[in-house]
């Protein structure tokens, strides 16, 4: 069953541009609230894509309506409409990690947002694409008009959240559409007038990676962020068809992990977070770097990263 959307209220007084947006700072992170047997009725606001025209594939930003108490670092469910031929049985639930801060992208705390890369299948030998073998959410929600219906639930996950510290240095690792949950962090942080943002004393470090400049998401925030506390925030991309490593090669993440190892190790000496976003296949390059530069240090790569993980500092999400 279906639970409809209450009709968005008019935004609250602190949902100005002008105001502190204070309306929705939890105790403790919410509980899922709605269930793939009983999700949120909502609806799609906006499509837009998000990358430039030399990018290559497509990849959207998706914002839809609908009141879902979540905090960012999280991720929603996306249950598209139809049947499943090998089940049977309805689709399955897609999870998306939220682009959103909490307050939504108006302020107005009724809205979620995605960033969601058009899933395509393309023969290798003739470069066709094969419809039978495309991504079914990726498509139901790139193709969605504003005003469509969309069933979600959630919000789920407390791998990825923020630390509590408000002072802890945070180190983002992203690649594509990984950046989602970092544009949450960064709008929080450095662009919404919220609590933590005021005490926020720590600094936010993002390495983001993709084919061309036109991959880069979300440009204008980062930029915004870096002017509000250019104290406090910085980026470092790697641009593989674009960039070169000193050995000629292409220009990953994981190589801008090895240049800047002295520095990444340093914060994370003292207590900084590391986020890792994005495919799966990305993991174990960048790990893999971690373990060169760990080891050149005279540190047990192995033991290190269990103590990372054992203070909740290395935070990982790949799909």
């Amino acid at each position: 069953a279906l639970r409809r959307a209450a009709a968005p209220a008019a935004a609250p007084a602190a949902a100005a541009p002008s105001g502190e947006l204070t309306f929705l700072e939890y105790a403790k992170t919410p509980s899922p609230k709605f269930k793939s047997t009983e999700p949120l009725a909502a609806r799609i606001s906006s499509v837009k894509r998000a990358i430039g025209p030399d990018a290559p594939g497509e990849i959207c930003h998706i914002v839809i309506d609908g009141r879902i108490p979540y905090v960012e670092g999280q991720s929603i469910g996306v249950l598209p409409p139809g049947t499943d031929a090998k089940t049977g049985k309805p689709y399955q639930q897609r999870l998306y990690s939220i682009a959103s801060s909490r307050y939504g992208d108006d302020g107005a705390g009724t809205s979620v947002s995605l960033c969601v890369r058009r899933a395509v299948f393309a023969d290798p030998e003739t470069g066709a694409e094969d419809p039978a073998k495309k991504g079914v959410c990726s498509n139901y929600l790139c193709d969605s008009k504003p005003g469509d219906d969309v069933a979600i639930t959630g919000a789920v996950g407390k791998g990825m959240l923020l630390p509590d510290d408000d002072g802890a240095d945070i180190i983002m690792v992203g690649t594509g559409t990984g950046v989602a949950p970092f544009r949450g962090f960064v709008r929080r942080l450095f662009e919404e007038r919220t609590p933590a943002a005021a005490r926020y004393a720590g600094r936010a470090w993002l390495f983001f990676g993709g084919p061309t400049t036109d991959s880069i998401l979300y440009p204008g925030l980062w930029a915004a962020a870096k002017q509000a506390k250019p104290d406090q925030f910085k980026m470092t991309l790697a641009i593989s068809r674009e960039q070169q490593t000193a050995a000629g090669e292409r220009m990953y993440v994981q190589h801008r992990i090895t240049e800047h190892a002295d520095e990444i190790f340093e914060r994370l000496a003292n207590g900084a977070h590391l986020y890792l976003c994005g495919l799966k296949g990305m993991q174990p390059g960048i790990e893999a770097a971690l373990k060169e530069a760990a080891e050149s240090r005279n540190l047990v790569f192995a033991t290190w990263i269990k103590g990372l993980k054992k203070e909740k500092r290395y935070h990982v999400e790949v799909y």
